[in-house]
């Protein structure tokens, strides 16, 4: 039996708005659908930062890749499971459960970072503990800059090496004007329009993205419902699908009007993973995406 309409929208609207959630193998991370910000509500901050717990994948993997020492605390997430760097240190969460403010507060941290509209809750009861923390949104590439400017800041370290990676990351040439689609999911068919984090990606890539400029009803700001026959017109000539882990893929490729498109008769159809274009997550699944973009443009 399939899922009522209505609630598979909720689920992939809680699939992709649990901003900064300690993930497991399918869960989300580290992405926000508000507009770039780093928020900074905090009790008197130390004079020198020496143990940061970070509750997001993305957050943990830049304050180790600037100073791995000061990081204590780290998010169970698959992101960070296999990457030696993270072996040994203690996770605060688990899955879609929120962290554990029993296991932040031994780690006796200096600082807490977390997610705006995912841990403001655990985020308010250790500022009221005294704990200063940093809660943060990465919606889009210019926030990714802000947010390892601020890290740095608060590491007292030097920046420069991982901006200079991120701008690496980028192409600087013009790209192919190929009109390009990119669907996140099967029931309701989601595209991200300019105002989500892979939106910005495809802008700045040069990617025509169809949807870049369109508003639409869904409940997730940055992301266009279409039907199918919005799909069939606008008639992609490259189209890239997003695996999240379910069967849309598949189902997407058995719907009628799939062998109608430009994209599937030309074989330019693309398969990315969630982490890097939809959910930046961390910095190797930012830099593979880039990569897999270069390569198809």
């Amino acid at each position: 039996m399939q899922m009522p309409y209505f609630k598979r929208c909720l689920s992939l609207s809680l699939l992709l708005l649990m901003v900064g959630c300690s993930q497991s193998s399918s869960n989300v991370a580290d992405i926000a659908p508000t507009a770039p910000e780093i928020s900074n509500a905090a009790t008197t901050e130390p004079e020198t930062i020496t143990k940061i717990v970070a509750l997001t994948s993305l957050s943990a993997d830049i304050i180790a890749r600037l100073d791995a020492e000061k990081l204590v605390g780290i998010p169970g997430s698959r992101l960070l499971a296999n990457n030696p760097t993270f072996a040994g240190l203690p996770t605060v969460s688990e899955g879609q459960t929120p962290p554990s403010l029993e296991k932040i507060v031994a780690l006796k941290p200096d600082l807490v970072v977390g997610a705006t509209g995912f841990h403001d809750q655990v985020l308010a009861r250790l500022e009221e503990l005294g704990i200063q923390t940093l809660a943060t949104a990465v919606p889009d590439w210019r926030s990714l800059e802000a947010l390892t400017q601020t890290l740095a800041e608060k590491t007292q370290t030097d920046p420069t090496p991982l901006l200079e990676s991120y701008a690496q990351c980028v192409p600087q040439g013009a790209s192919p004007d190929d009109p390009t689609l990119v669907l996140v999911s099967n029931q309701p068919m989601l595209a991200p329009n300019k105002e989500s984090w892979a939106g910005d990606l495809l802008q700045r890539f040069q990617l025509n993205n169809l949807v870049a400029d369109l508003q639409g009803d869904s409940p997730q700001q940055g992301y266009v419902t279409l039907s199918p026959e919005k799909v069939l017109a606008a008639n992609p000539e490259m189209l890239i699908m997003v695996d999240v882990g379910d069967d849309s893929i598949n189902q997407l490729k058995s719907a009628p009007f799939w062998q109608d498109l430009a994209a599937v008769k030309n074989d330019r159809i693309y398969t990315f993973d969630y982490y890097g274009l939809v959910n930046p997550g961390g910095l190797e699944a930012i830099q593979s995406t880039c990569e897999k973009l270069q390569s198809i443009t």
